[in-house]
């Protein structure tokens, strides 16, 4: 246990960041399985028109570090090609 005071600040600091964190990560894999969806049921339309949403978000994401630029561009380019090819 942290026993002192710049200790204590900084276990109630980082279980507010993870708490952020966990929420941003939760929005990021709920538009990979909202976009998957929409591949899977050959919706081309709205995939067209989700698809910047989802580069956004894969893009915010990669920015505040919760997963990797070269994983999101990867997502990214996955998908992109999926969409084109419906």
């Amino acid at each position: 246990m942290a026993n002192t005071k710049s200790a204590i600040k900084r276990i109630r600091r980082i279980s507010k960041q993870t708490a952020v964190n966990k929420a941003r990560k939760s929005r990021y894999k709920n538009a990979l399985k909202k976009m998957n969806v929409l591949i899977e049921t050959k919706n081309k339309t709205e995939a067209l028109k989700f698809l910047p949403k989802l580069n956004s978000e894969l893009m915010k994401i990669a920015k505040t570090g919760i997963v990797k630029k070269k994983n999101a561009s990867r997502n990214v380019s996955r998908i992109s090609k999926k969409v084109a090819s419906i």
